[in-house]
């Protein structure tokens, strides 16, 4: 028998417009299974993703892939700011201030971690009017904000504790004014304030001092690689650190969550195709008569193995071309229907003082759109074996006999 011949005979026994209810039933069984599977596996990987993605292109944008500290003249002397700079795969190397503060709006008082810039860091000036700091000024998380409950305009005093030898000069207040709060949608928020660099230096009593420099990589995730060579560059008094320090084990967790829900996930793909076992042995037994009918004109065992295997590549690319194209549009509409319920139900289902981001991330990528159809497709191909294999091996003569 021809392979057409195979093909169209597969068809009628998978799908509907098929005589035989049982098989068409089981393969209906099959090709279920398989696309719940592969949906549910396409849309949790995209969200998986997505949370990938905004640690790469929201927390790492304010972050510093490379914190570099230094003393308060931040390496002038060996020109460490330019040696750095110079460095291959290096975008940008800017002086920064950090120091820890109290903020006070009358009776409200809420922690922050102070950052004294020059100029806005990469990923904070998205839905920010203004294109630079200015003195007096100062820039929110809107979680302190909300904390504080004051908005643009408003000002705010911080009180800020100095490593001094004398007790009056150990503890310093300035205030200053809201110029706008940012809202990155991360757990920044929660403890985010931009100063600009004089103020922020004054506030931490280093007396127009840095506290180090920011170095900002092409590739965040080459940092290990940068870091050695980095360090060599290094002047006395100054020493490195990366953003794997700090947010390391965050991005640890979620790489190892995606691995796992990958396996897991994968798994249920896995019983679909143990499904596709059954189903094709059931069609089998169903379809004995008509077997050895096919066998009697001709049929070779050789074409019997075919089409059921030709059948079970049918289950397979059907199944994973629904599940994909069920999982791609779920996947893209998951944000706003994920919106949508929060709105209506007035609650927030992750908040930055727990979850890394506010929001449900989705991020869908083709090559996990072809992994999976083509994991699925070969899945089901290799369940298609066994049952091939008992269709080659029936003897017609004692199936008609026994049909008589």
């Amino acid at each position: 028998m021809s392979n057409r011949e195979l093909l169209r005979i597969a068809l009628r026994y998978t799908l509907a417009f098929g005589r035989g209810h049982l098989s068409v039933f089981m393969a209906a069984v099959s090709v279920t299974g398989l696309v719940l599977g592969t949906a549910l596996l396409l849309t949790v990987l995209s969200v998986m993703n997505g949370f990938e993605r905004e640690m790469r292109d929201r927390i790492l944008a304010l972050v510093p892939h490379i914190t570099v500290h230094t003393p308060a003249d931040g390496g002038a002397r060996y020109d460490l700011s330019s040696s750095l700079a110079a460095m291959s795969g290096v975008l940008e190397v800017s002086p920064f201030v950090s120091f820890d503060a109290m903020v006070v709006r009358g009776s409200a008082v809420t922690a922050v971690a102070g950052l004294g810039v020059d100029g806005l860091p990469v990923g904070a000036a998205e839905g920010i009017a203004i294109d630079d700091l200015a003195a007096g000024e100062v820039i929110l998380g809107d979680a302190v904000a909300e904390r504080l409950g004051t908005s643009v305009g408003d000002h705010v005093t911080f009180i800020a504790s100095q490593d001094s030898a004398f007790r009056a000069a150990a503890i310093t207040s300035e205030r200053l004014r809201v110029a706008a709060v940012v809202d990155t949608g991360t757990e920044l928020d929660e403890a985010l304030a931009l100063l600009s660099l004089p103020d922020a230096s004054r506030l931490a009593g280093l007396d127009g001092g840095i506290s180090g420099l920011r170095v900002r990589l092409e590739d965040p995730f080459s940092v290990d690689e940068r870091l050695p060579q980095l360090r060599r560059a290094l002047t006395p008094g100054s020493y490195a650190t990366t953003w794997r320090l700090t947010h390391g084990n965050l991005y640890a967790a979620i790489k190892l969550s995606r691995d796992l829900v990958v396996l897991l996930l994968t798994s249920i793909i896995g019983v679909a195709a143990f499904n596709v076992v059954s189903a094709l042995v059931l069609i089998v037994i169903d379809q004995r008569g008509s077997i050895a009918i096919l066998r009697t004109l001709g049929a070779s065992p050789g074409a019997m193995a075919r089409l059921f295997l030709i059948q079970g590549l049918l289950i397979g690319v059907v199944g994973s071309a629904i599940g994909c194209a069920v999982g791609a549009l779920l996947s893209l509409s998951l944000p706003s229907m994920i919106a949508w319920l929060e709105g209506m139900l007035q609650l927030q289902f992750l908040n930055t003082d727990v979850y890394p981001v506010s929001f449900i991330p989705v991020d869908l990528r083709g090559a996990d759109l072809l992994l999976i159809a083509g994991v699925a497709v070969v899945m089901c191909m290799i369940a298609a074996l066994y049952p091939a294999l008992r269709a080659a091996r029936l003897a017609p003569a004692q199936v008609l006999h026994q049909d008589l």
